[in-house]
């Protein structure tokens, strides 16, 4: 995993890496083996010259303890780099992060599960989520929080194969429960691509489509 975002920040120039959390799969605990794998990983990418910061997701409780000391570790609300906030999506982000014109968040692990053809065997695959928000809305259940100012929302793939992927098409994703997706997901247009830029069309705000429709996956226009 070291080497690919190595090469990926190599190609596009990149000097900072910011986590949007989940860097491990036990939620509670940190065995030494998992700690020596851990900082092995992060010495890696600050070894090439890279800036690395982590926002914390639910599965980073003990993270810390794995971590150099040159690492970043910005609050669980996030952190807003320019024109761009990053949050994980377990925690309400900041106000400052609100205000932040592109969001970018973990927490759902989307993907979506393709039923088998020629060309392969099917199954999970791991997926983007880019959601056009609507204007600025204060969310009612946060009223000591700011509205949301962001026009677009990105949910980034798991990275970490253990932390696993989670299907949106699927009859009732368990992560339909977290306010990331009834409260930013579900307000705007939501359209998912494939890792390869393959696009499987627009999610329904109502959820995945169901079974024996003639329509693509969550919505998406069929072939």
């Amino acid at each position: 995993m070291a080497e690919e975002l190595l090469a990926a920040a190599t190609t596009t120039q990149a000097t900072t890496l910011v986590f949007a959390g989940d860097l491990k799969q036990p939620i509670v605990g940190m065995s030494p083996p998992l700690k020596r794998e851990l900082f092995e990983f992060f010495s890696t990418l600050l070894g090439a010259g890279l800036s690395v910061g982590v926002v914390p997701g639910n599965h980073d409780v003990g993270l810390v303890r794995g971590l150099p000391r040159e690492v970043h570790l910005h609050p669980v609300g996030g952190v807003r780099l320019g024109t761009v906030g990053v949050f994980h999506g377990h925690a309400w982000p900041s106000n400052a992060v609100l205000r932040a014109p592109t969001l970018v968040a973990g927490h759902l692990h989307p993907g979506f599960r393709l039923a088998p053809s020629v060309e392969g065997t099917g199954g999970k695959s791991r997926c983007w989520l880019r959601v056009q928000l609507p204007s600025p809305v204060r969310d009612r259940r946060r009223r000591k929080h700011g509205p949301i100012l962001a026009r677009e929302l990105i949910v980034l793939p798991a990275l970490n194969p253990l932390t696993g992927t989670e299907s949106l098409n699927r009859a009732a994703p368990a992560r339909y429960r977290t306010f990331l997706w009834k409260r930013f997901v579900l307000r705007g247009t939501a359209r998912a691509y494939l890792l390869d830029g393959t696009d499987l069309g627009l999610l329904r705000s109502a959820g995945p489509v169901p079974s024996g429709s003639r329509r693509g996956p969550a919505g998406a226009p069929g072939p």
